[in-house]
């Protein structure tokens, strides 16, 4: 395992924080919601993404891909926090890219990847029935035709989803079924979140999947990866909302001083530093073990965002605290990262559900 990012990926980080910065920086994601954008999300951008190679890091050179891993994707997504560029990076690009990659049949692989990797193709995966994550507590159900009946929540880009990744309980225990999003039998409702990013409830009567044979085996992988993902991202966005902060405590004076020069605020900057610091550790560490397939991957993955959960929530906190008045303001785009905070914290596992699970992966 490395803590180091080689050429290669540090090249992968130098373009995407360029990219994101030059075209999605926040004022787009501010006017994707102003204008309550049917998408949600740019596809014109999203196909940009795709032409540089990202679709494809999560799949092999098979079917289009370049299989250049974990931690490359990874600092694509963190360079996405640092701007909360609003992509389908994590529904499509690495949930639906990892299990079909790791467990679709070679026919689903022909079908789907090479769309995929074009960005061509939206994926969402329908995991969620309950208020928090609880990958293990699932209710939908399979017959033995493939026929779907439940009720999904917070499926990330669910209503704009082509086809969506269903989790269901079926003859062989928990089943992953493809299913099209415009198939008979599903109905999809966009739910408003407090971050402007896309989610849905997706309800399933009687609607017809097609089985993914080692969908079962791959989803725990996929979910690792997000989670990795995620706090990578969430790293990205703490670190922006920290040197906007700084900024301003230089920029700001009070009593004819700068109020950088207090030394309570100092202190809080100073945690704020030492934390993202040590939530970057923990984020290379987990997307390097998840690269190599380690034993400790898992641990390490539930480690990352655990860390990333705090380290956010005091970001974005302080950072719209440490404005004052104008933090609390729509106009301000500090109170953006408060706000993207919230959703990254429950997304995938908060830092309870992390911490218990990284308890019982150490034998406590």
């Amino acid at each position: 395992m490395t803590l180091i990012l080689n050429e290669e990926t540090r090249m992968v980080r130098d373009t995407a924080l360029d990219f994101f910065r030059e075209k999605s920086p926040i004022t787009a994601l501010r006017k994707l919601r102003d204008d309550n954008d049917p998408d949600g999300f740019d596809r014109n951008l999203w196909r940009e993404m795709a032409d540089l190679g990202w679709t494809g890091f999560l799949v092999s050179e098979e079917y289009g891909g370049s299989a250049f891993g974990v931690t490359g994707l990874g600092q694509a997504m963190e360079a996405a926090g640092r701007t909360l560029a609003a992509t389908p990076l994590l529904s499509t690009a690495l949930l639906g890219a990892s299990i079909l990659d790791l467990g679709g049949s070679p026919d689903q692989k022909d079908a789907h990847l090479p769309a995929l990797v074009a960005g061509e193709r939206i994926f969402a995966l329908a995991l969620e029935e309950t208020a928090r994550h609880a990958p293990s507590r699932i209710a939908t159900t399979a017959d033995k035709h493939g026929r779907l009946n439940g009720t999904k929540k917070f499926v990330l880009d669910g209503h704009i989803a082509d086809v969506l990744i269903v989790v269901a309980h079926d003859e062989q225990g928990i089943g992953l079924y493809l299913v099209d999003g415009n198939a008979p039998g599903v109905t999809r409702t966009r739910t408003i979140m407090v971050d402007s990013r896309n989610a849905a409830i997706v309800t399933l009567n009687d609607a017809q999947g097609e089985r993914i044979p080692g969908g079962a085996v791959a989803l725990e992988t996929a979910l690792d990866r997000a989670r990795a993902c995620l706090a990578a991202e969430m790293l990205g966005s703490s670190a922006e909302a920290f040197e906007r902060t700084v900024q301003y405590l230089k920029d700001r004076k009070q009593f004819g001083v700068q109020i950088g020069t207090f030394q309570s605020l100092k202190h809080r900057a100073a945690q704020m530093f030492c934390e993202i610091e040590v939530t970057r550790s923990a984020v290379t560490a987990a997307l390097s073990a998840l690269d190599e397939q380690s034993n400790e991957a898992a641990a390490l993955a539930s480690l990352a965002k655990a860390k990333a959960n705090d380290t956010i929530f005091l970001c974005g906190n302080e950072g719209v605290q440490m404005h004052g008045g104008i933090g609390m303001t729509d106009e301000h785009e500090i109170g953006f990262f408060m706000k993207r905070a919230r959703v990254a914290q429950a997304s995938f596992g908060d830092a309870a559900f992390h911490r218990d699970r990284y308890a019982s992966l150490m034998g406590y």
